[in-house]
């Protein structure tokens, strides 16, 4: 009936893992009966979990990627401490099958948990109010994709109660990952909760993709978009080439552990190295899909801040595409030592040292656009400059790795993860807490507290170096990765120096959660009361903040590059102009559904069964998904209208607030 679920499956003989299945059982259950008790169930309902807003669906993505942060940085304490002390003949507090789940689940949940989401919730935000546009092409499809992550999310979750994690790594390479390796339920956690996020990373990939080349403000031709939508297109087109890549080396490793096939298996005529080409096929398209909306947001940022257009905006352009393109043609450098031979190791290597090039273009745009600008050094210019500093090292020690020779030094050691980190961290966590930081008074109405975020980046900036400096040189003594234990003593001092750059890291976090207090309880003296309180440059500005849901209610004209910049110059020449009252109509807007809400329901119960080989809830869940899918396509009301005095009247105070700002 329960299939292989039994109590056996909870972990009564593992103190730790016991204290932290309580801990989260304790927080979950706190947390739902704070909204049951203050009756808020109704309005989160209503507003939140069935919304197919794209700027509601934005945050609920960023607020699963800092909740996954915080538990992903969990594991990342446990690692250090445990590196710190389990020298010699001191064997640590981890043993080796927890400390292989700990390492495994940390990789998962930071790079498809916390990163993806993040960047794909920014990216769901802005988009579309930088387009001029009021929703997303595919508005309940959005609610799908952003409810089978938080379903991936989960089921990885859930491993920590019930059963295990896998003990593979974050890539789950085989034959380790194999049936006969690895008999437990980790595995198959890891593959079904990414499986299914992976089918709403996709979805969320085509459907903005579909927004950005079909659906812009009249007049916004592709070179009149703001970059951050360039580099989102470029991230977006790679989600949609390589995630089916890697939905389909997955399910060649399920059916390999289901069915008995022998796609990844040496001994029945399978290759596991073709297992590590796919994954990596995917797996380098996937860094980029990371990096670059990151990079369009420091060009938001750093062009706002510096008062100034972003120099050189084509070549920009001109290298996003480029990185897009080149980022097919270099995943081989992940496994020089497979054996492909010198010609084949030399053309993937020259390959990775070109695609540093576009990179090396965008630094330099950065640097000349605040070169003769008044920049303002706010929370977000300092995140958008330790990015500079910290990424550039990072990119010139994968330059380093990219040559054959130096890789096979280097390759598996501790400088592998040194820079792996220098690029995520530097890259793509610093540039998702500039846009946090850049576009959280748009989504709420009132700005973040500077100080609390400047100490936040502070305190992640001295952090990173304290923590990862340390890796590079433990890799060029030798040391290789995912090590719980060791005897040279001469590693140790390094690693607690590590260990307390993670601390640092740690109060940087603390900082960001004490700056969100405070700006909540002080939020009446922060509001943003014109939409725009950066002066910024682009269309997302000349909306009220918080937009309402329709985001425009006249399709804005774009007449140039930087959008809303021209508007404003043009509006302190001509206030007359500016006066006077357009002619408003009804909008129709796309009414809230709960399809996504419970396919998801349906997708975590259809991958727990899978798991556990509960068959029957397999069929069930099957049955419970798809006919949630014929009630939505049979619904009779898809759109809701937007009275005309409701739009006049928010409009119109909006204008009003914009017109005494100007005039000021």
């Amino acid at each position: 009936m329960l299939g292989k679920l039994t109590w056996d499956a909870i972990p009564f003989n593992e103190p730790i893992d016991l204290g932290a299945s309580l801990g989260m059982i304790i927080a979950v259950v706190f947390v739902l009966g704070l909204v049951t008790v203050k009756g808020w169930w109704p309005y989160l309902w209503r507003e939140w979990l069935t919304s197919v807003d794209h700027k509601r669906i934005g945050v609920m993505y960023c607020v699963l990627a800092l909740v996954m942060l915080l538990r992903g940085f969990a594991d990342a304490l446990l690692m250090r401490s445990q590196q710190a002390l389990a020298a010699g003949g001191a064997p640590g507090y981890l043993p080796p099958e927890h400390y292989d789940q700990i390492f495994s689940a940390h990789g998962t949940i930071m790079i498809f948990f916390m990163a993806m989401p993040f960047m794909i919730g920014l990216m769901n935000f802005a988009l579309p109010l930088q387009l001029g546009v009021r929703d997303v092409a595919f508005p309940t499809l959005n609610s799908v994709s952003l409810w089978l992550t938080a379903s991936g999310v989960l089921l990885t979750n859930v491993s920590l109660v019930i059963g295990e994690f896998a003990r593979t790594g974050w890539l789950a390479y085989p034959p380790l990952s194999e049936l006969r390796f690895s008999p437990g339920v980790g595995v198959d956690y890891y593959l079904w909760s990414l499986q299914i996020s992976g089918v709403g990373t996709l979805l969320s990939g085509i459907n903005l993709v579909t927004t950005i080349l079909k659906m812009r403000a009249p007049g916004m031709s592709y070179m009149r978009m703001p970059v951050f939508c360039w580099t989102s297109l470029a991230a977006n087109l790679l989600i949609v080439a390589a995630f089916p890549i890697l939905t389909a080396t997955f399910a060649m490793l399920l059916l390999d552990r289901y069915l008995g096939f022998h796609f990844f298996t040496t001994d029945g005529g399978g290759n596991p190295m073709m297992y590590i080409n796919l994954i990596w096929a995917w797996g380098h398209p996937e860094v980029y899909i990371l990096i670059l909306p990151a990079f369009g947001i420091f060009s938001e940022v750093i062009s706002t801040f510096s008062g100034k257009p972003l120099f050189g905006y084509r070549s920009m352009v001109a290298a996003t595409m480029a990185i897009c393109v080149l980022s097919f043609v270099v995943w081989l450098h992940h496994f020089f030592t497979m054996g492909a031979g010198a010609d084949v190791n030399g053309f993937f290597g020259v390959m990775t040292m070109i695609i540093a090039v576009p990179t090396g273009v965008k630094v330099y745009n950065w640097l000349f656009t605040m070169y003769g600008g008044r920049v303002r050094f706010t929370a977000a210019i300092h995140w958008s400059l330790g990015f500079m500093v910290t990424f550039v090292l990072g990119g010139m020690t994968g330059v380093l790795l990219a040559v054959p020779p130096a890789d096979f030094v280097l390759h598996n050691s501790l400088f592998l993860i040194a820079h792996f980190h220098n690029v995520i961290i530097g890259g793509v966590l610093f540039g998702a807490m500039a846009g946090y930081t850049y576009w959280f008074p748009k989504a709420f109405g009132f700005t973040l507290h500077e100080g609390w975020g400047k100490a936040s980046f502070w305190c992640w900036f001295v952090g990173f170096y304290v923590a990862f400096m340390p890796l590079y040189w433990l890799g060029l003594m030798g040391m290789t990765r995912r090590m719980q234990h060791y005897d040279n003593m001469a590693w140790q001092p390094f690693l607690l120096v590590a260990a307390a750059g993670a601390v640092l890291i740690l109060c940087g976090i603390a900082c960001t959660v004490i700056q969100l207090v405070v700006s909540i309880r002080d939020r009446a003296a922060h509001l943003d009361r014109t939409g725009d309180p950066w002066n910024g440059r682009t269309l997302e500005w000349s909306t009220a903040s918080p937009p309402p849901s329709w985001n425009f209610a006249l399709m804005p004209l774009v007449e140039g590059e930087d959008a809303y910049w021209y508007m404003k110059r043009r509006a302190a020449e001509h206030p007359a102009g500016h006066a006077v009252e357009p002619k408003y109509e009804a909008i129709e807007m796309p009414v809230n559904s709960a399809t996504g809400f419970i396919t998801s329901f349906f997708a975590v119960v259809t991958g727990f069964a899978l798991i556990w080989h509960i068959w029957w809830m397999v069929w069930l869940g099957l049955f419970g998904a798809f006919a949630t899918m014929l009630v939505l396509a049979w619904r009779d009301h898809d759109e809701m209208e937007i009275p005309v005095d409701e739009v006049a009247r928010m409009d119109r105070a909006h204008r009003g607030s914009q017109g005494a700002e100007i005039a000021r």
